[in-house]
């Protein structure tokens, strides 16, 4: 069994940075690829970035050039640093992991709250 439990959520003011962690606990090494996805009111979850266990990354064309996804494969930890935020960045943020598409594992989620 895996757990994901993600850490950093918070508010933040419009142009601030935040950094959102997920440790994984569990056997994660067939789970070729983690990621974030993020679900604000009212609106389907989306994907935001994912990074696969060789260190290749893909991002929501929202978050391009603002948020960067990095993963420590020995500490089974993925994180995002998220900067210059936006209020419409505002949402609960999930850890995933799985196997190449297909998500298998999620976290309880994350609030990050972003004010203009």
């Amino acid at each position: 069994q895996v757990q994901l439990v993600e850490s950093g959520g918070g508010l933040v003011q419009a142009g601030g940075s935040l950094r959102l962690s997920c440790a994984a606990s569990g056997s994660i090494f067939r789970l070729n690829v983690m990621g974030w996805h993020r679900q604000a009111p009212g609106k389907q979850r989306e994907l935001v970035a994912t990074i696969t266990s060789g260190g290749s990354t893909n991002y929501a064309d929202s978050v391009k050039g603002r948020f960067a996804i990095s993963r420590d494969n020995a500490k089974k930890m993925v994180h995002l640093q998220m900067n210059s935020l936006k209020p419409e960045d505002t949402a609960v943020y999930y850890c995933a992991a799985g196997v190449s598409s297909a998500v298998n594992y999620w976290g309880q989620g994350t609030q990050v709250t972003v004010s203009s």
